[in-house]
Parts: C-alpha cells; structure tokens; sequence
C-alpha cells in the first residue's frame, strides 16, 4: 500500500513538472519567438516599402522615410541575432536565420545604388530597386514566412504538451486508491474492524492528490486554451493582416517605381488586399478577410475597435489608391505619385492608419495572451511539491495503520 501511495505521488509530480515545463516554455520561450519571427518578416516588408516610398520622392528623400527604413533593418538584424541564440534546437529555424543572414547585406546594398541612381537622376535607380525588391520578395521574405511558420508550430507542439491530460498519473493514481479500497475491505472481513485509522487517512491523502490534480490540470487547461483561442491565435491573425497590408503597400508603391510596367505589382496588390479586407464577392477566401477574421477573435470592446479601425482605415485606402491608378492611366505620373506618398489625402496616410491600428490591437493581444497564459500555468504552482508530500504522508500512515493492527497480534 505505501509503495502503491508514493508510486502515485512520484508520478503526479513529474507529469505536473513536465506540463509547467511546457507551460512556461509557451510563455517565456515559443510565443516571444513566434512573435519575434513575425516581427523579422514585419520589419523585412516594411524597409521594402519605406525603400520605395523614399524612392518615389526623388532625389529629395524625406529624412523620416530614410529612418524608417534604417529602423526597420536594425531592427530585423537584431532580432535575428536574438532568434539565432534562442532557436539552436531547430535545424529548420537556423537554415531559415542563415539564409536572412546572407542575404540581408545583399539587398541593402541594391537598395544603396537604388538611392545614389537617383540622386543623379538616372534611370538606372529603378532597376537596382526591382532587383532588390525581387530579392526582398523571393527570397528574404519567403526564409521570413518560413521561420515565423516554424517558430508557430514549436508553440502549437508546447501548447499540445501543457494541455496533455498526464493519464499515467491519473492511473496510478486510481491504482492506489482501489489498492487501498481493498486493503480496507480485507482489513474489515478478517478483523471485524470497520475502519482502519491510518489506511482512512492515507486513503484521504491520495484522494486530495487525485482531485488536486485532476481539478488543477483542468483549470490549467482550460487558461491555456483561453491564452491560445483569444491571444496566441488572435495575434497570428494580426499579423497575417498586417503582413498583408505592408506587403500591398509595397506593390502599390513598386507600381508606379515601374513607370507603365507595373502590371504584375497591381496584380498583386489587388490579391493582397483581398486576403487582408476581402474582395466584397461574398464568397471565397477573400469574402471575409484576415481582417475579419481577427475580429471575429478579438474578445472585447478594445480588441474589437483596434481592428474595426484598421478596416476602415483599407477602405479608404483601396478608393485613394483606385484614384491614384487612374492618374497615372491618364499619364499624370505626377499627380499619382503625390496620391500615394503626399502627406495630405493619400494611401500613404491610410496605410499609415492601418499599420497603427493593427500595432494598437496586437499589443492588446499580446497584454491578453500573457495573463490569460500566467493564470492557466499558475494551476501547476505547488501541485508537484504538494502531490509528494501528500504521497508520503499517506505512504507513513498507511504503515502506521497496518501495524497497529499487526500489533495486536503479539
């Protein structure tokens, strides 16, 4: 019987470590690097489009689009750095950071002779730009994908771990408590004793243990979820919008870069849009939109208003950017240009509204995730430690109950 009790009490403390291993390893590890990764692919479209838009102004570069995109570099090479350190365990990961790596320097440089081509008026700026914008698109921002999906997956795999019902503990757990039912129930026929004080009080102790962690783990699962359902997932959906977004800002821009060639650029644009706010047909997946999507996940007024006005933000957008399209079919290239980077009425000014309002509800996400994730892993708290000690105590008073009753008789 007390090898039974501490078989249960060994047990339930290391299932419950393991799962508050995978609990913190979701808040303190796998969530910050999938949101770090997201970050990397964020900052990487982002210098892609303050590069254009700072090539669209000429010769003339605003000093505020010049920092941006020296921002944005500074901060994708510092989070890969930081992503390098934390990801030494995924083979996926590192291939994805060496590639960002290597390639990084390359565009840069390309978007460097973009800039000096046209200080000087040459046309040869917008070709260095097209180069860099292919290397942005086909190879730095797809390692960027890559990395962010595989850096989601650890997270989904931890959250599958923290969540995982521990059903070896729960079975030795029943296991000794039918041992001690029995004990009881022989002790009970061949003595004519109707209880047994140590054998009752062990039986108590390994019952406390099953309803603790039974009860615990349940609560547990149940902030893990809420942390997954209305912040990890939430954010994913952000930033899918968010990617979007800066992504069609870049083909808009690269369109008019391309001066009447720009065909495939729109046509992309057109696409992203579609993902992020719908394509207003009702059907398909641009019906809905990332957008909506989020804010079907977001779980409050906050939440809630953050996202809406990022929609009505692309709205704007998407008629600005119709009127830019038709001055520059008209051949007003100029009037077009100033439609899209002019500091008044232009799409510039509405993308800025939605990269605002999606940073806004990300870290509102990011606040909700946190809490709902320290109250679900904070169920584990004691119940490992509390599980052994129970477990010896029954373990002792089991042994002092037989042996009252072996004492007899001497």
């Amino acid at each position: 019987m007390a090898a039974l009790v501490v078989l249960f009490g060994g047990v339930t403390a290391w299932q419950v470590s393991d799962r508050r291993s995978s609990a913190d390893a979701v808040v303190d590890h796998s969530q910050p690097l999938s949101a770090a990764a997201a970050r990397v692919y964020r900052s990487l479209a982002d210098a892609d489009t303050s590069a254009s838009s700072g090539f669209l102004a000429g010769g003339d570069e605003p000093h505020h689009v010049r920092e941006r995109y020296e921002k944005d570099i500074r901060q994708a090479s510092e989070l890969l750095v930081n992503a390098a350190a934390s990801s030494k365990s995924s083979e996926s990961a590192q291939k994805q950071i060496a590639i960002l790596n290597r390639g990084l320097p390359r565009y840069t440089g390309l978007v460097e002779s973009a800039r000096a081509n046209n200080r000087q008026g040459l046309p040869l700026g917008g070709a260095y730009l097209r180069y860099a914008n292919q290397e942005m698109r086909g190879e730095l921002l797809p390692a960027a994908r890559k990395l962010y999906t595989a850096e989601t997956a650890r997270l989904g795999g931890d959250y599958e771990d923290a969540k995982s019902w521990p059903f070896l503990a729960i079975g030795a757990g029943v296991l000794a408590l039918g041992g001690l039912v029995w004990a009881q129930r022989r002790n009970f026929r061949r003595t004519n004793r109707v209880f047994n004080p140590g054998l009752l009080a062990a039986t108590a102790a390994t019952l406390a243990v099953m309803v603790w962690l039974t009860g615990g783990h349940a609560m547990a699962r149940a902030g893990l979820a809420e942390s997954d359902e209305k912040g990890a997932r939430s954010l994913q959906a952000l930033n899918e919008a968010w990617i979007g977004a800066l992504q069609a800002r870049g083909d808009e821009n690269m369109t008019l870069v391309a001066r009447g060639g720009g065909a495939a650029y729109e046509k992309s644009y057109k696409k992203q849009m579609a993902d992020v706010a719908g394509d207003g047909r009702g059907s398909g997946r641009g019906a809905g939109g990332q957008l909506d999507d989020a804010l079907a996940m977001a779980d409050d007024g906050a939440g809630r208003k953050a996202v809406e006005d990022a929609k009505g933000a692309v709205d704007t957008w998407r008629k600005q950017h119709a009127d830019a399209r038709r001055m520059d079919d008209r051949g007003e290239y100029d009037k077009a240009v100033t439609k899209v980077i002019g500091a008044e009425d232009s799409t510039g000014r509405s993308f800025d509204e939605v990269d605002d309002s999606l940073g806004v509800a990300s870290a509102h996400e990011q606040k909700q995730f946190e809490k709902a994730a320290d109250d679900g892993r904070g169920w584990f708290d004691g119940l490992g430690i509390g599980a052994l000690v129970l477990a010896l105590v029954g373990a002792a008073v089991a042994i002092w109950g037989i042996g009252r009753r072996l004492a007899e008789y001497r």
